[in-house]
């Protein structure tokens, strides 16, 4: 059975972010608010990834020098998922 885990964002456009886990690997994602074309596109992309792989591409992207971005928030999701 996947584990369900939400994680409030930071510093991006989007609000939140709840995520499917099971054995590491991401079942389901999603995000509440943002461009969501660009996320659609992410989702499509990460579903199915391991969860370490997913922190390992995201990790650190930027968006607009504000320090994070909605990619690096998934990665600080997936993180958080794992320290809890």
């Amino acid at each position: 059975m996947a584990d369900v885990f939400q994680y409030q964002t930071q510093g991006t456009c989007s609000k939140l972010i709840a995520v499917q886990i099971e054995n590491n690997i991401l079942q389901d994602i999603q995000i509440l608010g943002g461009c969501q074309g660009n996320l659609t596109g992410i989702r499509s992309l990460i579903i199915g990834m391991n969860i370490d792989e997913i922190i390992k591409k995201l990790s650190g992207i930027d968006c607009g020098g504000k320090g994070t971005s909605c990619p690096d928030q998934i990665a600080k999701c997936l993180m958080a998922y794992k320290n809890k």
